[in-house]
């Protein structure tokens, strides 16, 4: 197409050169502005000529590999593009995986925070619990030993008394009677 555009536009030119310059051409005047209608119309033929063996051989690879370098700069672009694309979202999602993450090991510290403190606690509470039993057996044990001790007590004082009264008496009682009335007469004073 663009081939026989040039060809039309040489044809054309060549038709509008005035006829004086075709007429030039046999005088051997040489001068500088002198037109060598042979030669020129020789040139043009060539000229033509060789656009169309390039236009006919040349110009359509010229153009294919012009146009497959095209493509391939496209398709490489487009790949690079792609690509930016795709690192775009793994940094997206880098991202995200790091803030979640991050937000994990937050709660996992949180939990362990909760864990410890509850342990913390249950410690303190048996802690409590068992100072509670040991105060407690402790009670009870100042208790029976209160009781056994003034039990003992009562029993020496009753025999202490029997002791003074007998030797105040002067005289042996019955033992079995005479305890039997000192401890009654403890227990009503106890009451």
């Amino acid at each position: 197409m663009r081939v026989s555009r040039i060809t039309a536009a040489l044809l054309a030119v060549s038709a509008t050169v005035p006829s004086s310059l075709w007429a030039q051409g046999g005088e051997g005047g040489g001068g500088l502005y002198d037109i060598n209608t042979g030669l020129s119309f020789w040139t043009l033929i060539v000229f033509g000529i060789l656009v169309f063996i390039l236009g006919k051989y040349a110009w359509g690879p010229i153009l294919q590999t012009v146009e497959a370098r095209e493509k391939g700069i496209q398709a490489a672009l487009d790949e690079a593009a792609a690509r930016q694309d795709e690192a775009a979202k793994l940094l997206v999602q880098h991202k995200e995986q790091l803030a979640d993450a991050r937000r994990q090991a937050s709660e996992l510290i949180a939990e362990g925070k909760a864990a410890g403190e509850g342990v913390r606690k249950d410690i303190e509470e048996k802690a409590r619990t068992e100072a509670n039993d040991i105060i407690e057996r402790a009670r009870l044990e100042i208790g029976r030993e209160r009781d056994a001790a003034l039990e003992t007590l009562r029993k020496e004082s009753v025999d202490l008394a029997l002791a003074a009264a007998s030797h105040l008496m002067q005289e042996n009682l019955d033992q079995a009677k005479d305890r039997q009335l000192v401890e009654r007469y403890l227990s009503e004073m106890g009451a």
